[in-house]
């Protein structure tokens, strides 16, 4: 099992895709299992339109793999809006 603070910092990318993701910024821990149940990512700061969009949650079970720099992650392509258009 992993630590919190060995996550915090690792860049998060689509294995479906290659699409870099974020950073992770925080955990979702259980108090009750002591397990962390997910990862976020910070929402993608929008300079026009003025505000930030949702911080994007990704649960444990989408992890595949956590290297020395970097999470692997098998989520749905472009299933979150980064900016691309």
């Amino acid at each position: 099992m992993y630590r919190a603070g060995e996550l915090r910092q690792k860049e998060v990318i689509n294995v479906n895709d290659a699409s870099r993701m974020g950073y992770v910024s925080d955990v979702e821990v259980s108090l009750n299992k002591g397990e962390i149940e997910a990862i976020i990512v910070p929402g993608k700061i929008k300079l026009f339109n003025f505000g930030k969009s949702d911080d994007l949650v990704i649960t444990w079970d989408k992890i595949k793999m956590i290297g020395d720099d970097v999470i692997l992650v098998d989520m749905p392509p472009r299933m979150f809006d980064r900016g691309k258009k």
